[in-house]
């Protein structure tokens, strides 16, 4: 066999095992992604008796709000700002920036309650009567060594502020379902989903 031959072959049996690493490494982070989204859904539906996801719903100036949960919880709808942040938080309710430290990086994000104070209040627009209230959700993997501001809480403790239902009992959150109706039927699908 020709030396080059055997060059040529070894070189495509290794590009060929790099791209199958490659293919392998990407299917196992959107595996981890969807599991990881489907884990967060579950933990909202455990909690409510219906629920929308990243949605538009209309701002009541003409324009429109993206929403990434509302729920129906027994104690009204629940607009859910989700952060996916791991690291430590620092903010407050009326600081412009909110930071997040990582080991050694450090990241700034807006202050997310006056987002979600406008999400809220084009909820209960569409919502009558109904309680509204709003939550940003970051992930177990944030820390708030200074406090959590008002309106913001972990996932993992989600069901103490929102109990979930015991199957087979009907969910307190029924007796919303038509103001929930109307609003839903106000919503469209956003183009910002996480997917």
């Amino acid at each position: 066999m020709n030396p080059n031959d055997v060059i040529f072959q070894v070189t495509v049996a290794v590009m060929l095992l790099g791209l199958l690493a490659v293919a392998g490494a990407a299917g196992w982070r959107r595996w981890s992604r969807y599991h990881a989204r489907r884990r967060l859904i579950r933990s909202f539906e455990a909690v409510s008796a219906a629920i929308l996801r990243d949605v538009l719903i209309p701002d009541g100036s003409g324009g429109q709000l993206h929403i990434d949960f509302l729920l129906l919880t027994g104690r009204g709808l629940l607009v859910v700002d989700y952060r996916d942040v791991e690291g430590v938080v620092f903010g407050g309710e009326h600081m412009k920036e909110w930071a997040v430290m990582d080991g050694g990086r450090r990241t700034t994000f807006l202050n997310p309650l006056e987002a979600l104070y406008d999400r809220v209040a084009a909820v209960k627009l569409l919502a009558g009567e109904v309680p509204v209230d709003g939550r940003i959700v970051f992930t177990s993997r944030s820390k708030f060594p200074k406090g959590r501001p008002p309106r913001v809480m972990r996932l993992d403790l989600l069901e103490a502020e929102y109990p979930a239902v015991e199957a087979g009992n009907p969910h307190p959150g029924e007796r919303f379902r038509a103001a929930w109706d109307q609003l839903t039927s106000q919503a469209e699908a956003s183009p910002l989903a996480r997917g």
